[in-house]
């Protein structure tokens, strides 16, 4: 079916002239409103005004001017159906073949860190929308276009054959459903966050396609990164590639584990990640000194991992990065000699990333087979509870140091979580395991004799006082834990035994 007219109104104006000109030039009546009309016949094309078809001036600001039988009848008409048609030409109605239509800048409107309510709602879009899903319905007989991406292939066809494949037009169709979809969904957030609603009936989310990746966490599962429309700062989506081969789905995965926790302090600190675990996590007056302590918190898992600095990453510490096998290094910024340094390995993939912009909490989203789970970040820190001591002895400066690192760290590291922490480093990390005496037995047996004088995290509270005898056999004097089991004071006693300060926190930090 050959395209005779075209409806044409758009917010995206890119490369619209020239492809309504290629239209023209093939015979094709071009219908046109407001702004994108004005355009079009500033540039010399002919087109014809909304109005003009519909026999009814535009009113109420521009909020009607569409919806009107004689354009949504021209595009739900089914060509085949001759009761169709002869409803079209007893109400004089003529048939629109294509439509090429994109919506007010609902996003671009509210992305503006001052925006007005009313300007949002005056910047959703009515008329689009409609025109778009009776066209996308009707889509056998109506070529739809969305996306400016589109026009050139569209304008191939109708070159070669005259008209648009049918193919092409499903194409199309289902990416108007996807686009009004995607609007309707920033919409729904946006007024559900204005009027404070925490939990409702149903929630809508939308994403956009950031890159396809090469597989997923296994090479025969396929997998596709894609991203919030409002990107945070501080976030892997956002970062810049300066060098290495493209980021694989585990990559995407490790790194954002690592930025988290590099967030988690102000100081230079470093941390290497393996599998969504930290390996390794050290602090320093300098970069150099984190890193150097970051990779003797455990130089054997490191080999193959991720690492992220909060810093500017200099000549020295890229000497000391570039000694070993990382997949990946993340930091605020790298000095012109310490690129120089580590873009001499070819695949190692260094990502820029403002590690200190703010950033508000986000709901945390989580497939389950058959659903989604949804839930606030956990952004708890220690500053935000009240911490108390059980035991007789309360712990010293160096010991709140310690304990405060093995805090920060554990709650990344998934349940059951132990970390051991000592001098501005972890040297000790249980993760992952089905019970907790278990993950305190691998996190001491990695510390060994370093373990001497320690400092222990917790995630969750202590069941039982086997972990804390464990930890106090080890040397470990101090222990942060969230407390609330009916059996704490059988960890109180046992630490007090030992001499051990204990800290509870009444948070519990589970990460599954």
């Amino acid at each position: 079916m050959t395209v005779k007219r075209a409806l044409v109104s758009v917010s995206n104006k890119e490369n619209l002239v020239p492809f309504v000109k290629e239209l023209i030039e093939l015979g094709v009546e071009v219908i046109s409103t407001g702004g994108t009309k004005s355009l079009l016949e500033e540039n010399g094309l002919n087109v014809i005004g909304i109005s003009e078809v519909t026999g009814f001036p535009e009113i109420m600001d521009g909020r009607v001017k569409t919806l009107h039988p004689n354009i949504h009848g021209g595009l739900l008409a089914v060509r085949s159906n001759p009761s169709h048609m002869d409803q079209l030409k007893e109400n004089n109605i003529e048939t629109i073949d294509m439509i090429v239509v994109n919506l007010y800048p609902f996003k671009e409107t509210i992305s503006k860190p001052d925006v007005q309510f009313q300007d949002a709602i005056e910047n959703i879009d009515i008329g689009g929308p409609s025109m778009l899903r009776s066209a996308a319905k009707n889509h056998e007989d109506v070529t739809v276009l969305v996306d400016p991406q589109d026009y050139q292939a569209v304008l191939e066809e109708l070159k070669a054959s005259g008209e648009v494949s049918l193919v092409q037009k499903q194409r199309l169709a289902a990416k108007v459903f996807r686009h009004t979809a995607a609007y309707d969904a920033l919409i729904a957030e946006f007024l559900t966050k204005t009027i404070g609603e925490e939990d409702p009936e149903s929630v809508t989310y939308t994403f956009e396609k950031k890159q396809s990746l090469r597989y997923g966490e296994n090479p025969h599962q396929k997998a596709t990164f894609y991203q919030k429309p409002f990107v945070p700062v501080a976030s892997i989506a956002n970062a810049k590639q300066l060098h290495g081969k493209e980021l694989s789905f585990n990559n995407i995965k490790d790194a954002d584990a690592a930025l988290q926790i590099v967030r988690e302090f102000t100081e230079p600190a470093a941390v290497a990640v393996k599998h969504m675990n930290p390996c390794g996590v050290g602090v320093g007056t300098s970069t150099l000194e984190a890193f150097t302590r970051c990779f003797e918190a455990d130089p054997t898992s490191i080999f193959g991992g991720i690492v992220a600095l909060n810093h500017e990453v200099d000549k020295t510490t890229a000497e000391k990065l570039h000694e070993i096998f990382l997949e990946i290094v993340i930091a605020p910024s790298f000095s012109q000699e310490a690129l120089d340094v580590l873009t001499g390995k070819k695949n190692l993939r260094l990502l820029t990333i403002d590690v200190f912009a703010a950033s508000k909490p986000e709901k945390q989203l989580q497939s389950v087979h058959g659903g989604l789970l949804v839930q606030d970040e956990d952004t708890l820190s220690l500053d935000d509870v009240e911490v108390t001591i059980p035991t007789k002895r309360e712990p010293s400066e160096e010991e709140w140091k310690d304990l405060k690192l093995a805090w920060k760290v554990v709650k990344h590291v998934k349940s059951n979580a132990i970390v051991l922490a000592k001098d501005e480093m972890t040297i000790g990390v249980g993760a992952g395991q089905m019970n907790r005496v278990g993950a305190a037995k691998i996190a001491i047996e990695q510390a060994g004799e370093k373990a001497k004088g320690s400092a222990l995290g917790s995630d969750a509270f202590f069941p039982m006082s086997d972990t804390v005898e464990a930890a106090a056999k080890a040397g470990v004097t101090a222990i942060i834990q969230p407390g609330g089991s009916i059996r704490d004071e059988e960890s109180i006693r046992m630490a007090d035994e030992y001499g051990i300060a204990m800290v509870f926190t009444g948070v519990r930090h589970f990460k599954h």
